[in-house]
This record gives C-alpha cells, sequence and structure tokens, in this order.
C-alpha cells in the first residue's frame, strides 16, 4: 500500500514541476515545444485520474469501516495509532486530489496555449492577406 502512495507522491511532484515549467514566462518558440511535448505526454499519463480516483474510493470506505477510538476504554497507544491513522488518511486524501487537480490544470493550459498559438496564425494569415 505504501507504493502506491509514493508513486502518487512522485507524480503529483512531476505534474508540479511540468505546471511551473509550462506558465513560466519563456519565448514564444520554447513554450510551443515545451507544450507540444507535454501534450504528447498527456494523454499516455491519464492513467493517474482513475488511479487517484480509486485510492479516494478507497479512501472512503476504509474511513467508514474504521474502529473509533474515542472512549476512556483505548489505551494512549491506541488512541495515538487512531489519530496517527487520521492524519495519513487527511494527507493521502489531499494527494489524490491534488494528483487529479493539477493534472485537470496541465492539459488545460496546453489547451489554451494550442488555441493561442492557431489563432496567432489565423491572424498572420489575415493579415497578409
Amino acid at each position: 500500500m505504501a507504493l502506491q502512495w509514493l508513486v502518487l507522491t512522485y507524480v503529483v511532484a512531476a505534474e508540479a514541476a511540468l505546471a511551473i515549467l509550462i506558465t513560466l514566462p519563456s519565448p514564444k518558440l520554447f513554450r510551443n515545444r515545451i507544450v507540444s511535448l507535454v501534450s504528447l505526454i498527456l494523454q499516455p499519463t491519464f492513467f493517474i485520474v482513475p488511479f487517484a480516483g480509486f485510492q479516494l474510493l478507497d479512501l472512503y470506505w476504509k474511513n467508514e469501516h474504521r474502529l473509533i477510538c474515542t472512549s476512556e476504554v483505548c489505551t494512549d497507544t491506541e488512541r495515538d495509532r487512531y489519530e496517527k491513522a487520521i492524519y495519513k488518511a487527511q494527507r493521502n486524501v489531499i494527494l489524490s486530489v491534488a494528483a487529479i487537480l493539477i493534472y485537470w490544470c496541465i492539459s488545460r493550459i496546453c489547451k489554451y496555449q494550442k488555441d493561442l498559438q492557431s489563432l496567432e496564425e489565423l491572424e498572420k494569415r489575415h493579415k497578409s492577406k
């Protein structure tokens, strides 16, 4: 189970780096090439959306069936273990949502950049006529 979260962590880090890379101001030629490269990468990496969605469902199911340790019968160790599990689950929810959200943002940014590029080409054609 820890391997899944490690993979998701690396994917979110890579997505964040890509998002920063394509949003930084840069020369037009460089930006267009980066956006086209990222657009090619986006389609095969779509697996992250169902993967993160499944992880969210798994976290929800575990949360619904988790034993609650809030009474006085629980020892301090059990209470600490319960609170640690809750914190890990909250962190993992944030990680899963971030993976989906950043993927969506990258795809929208790439689409807008491509639309902008096609409009600039259309404007050049109209000016030349």
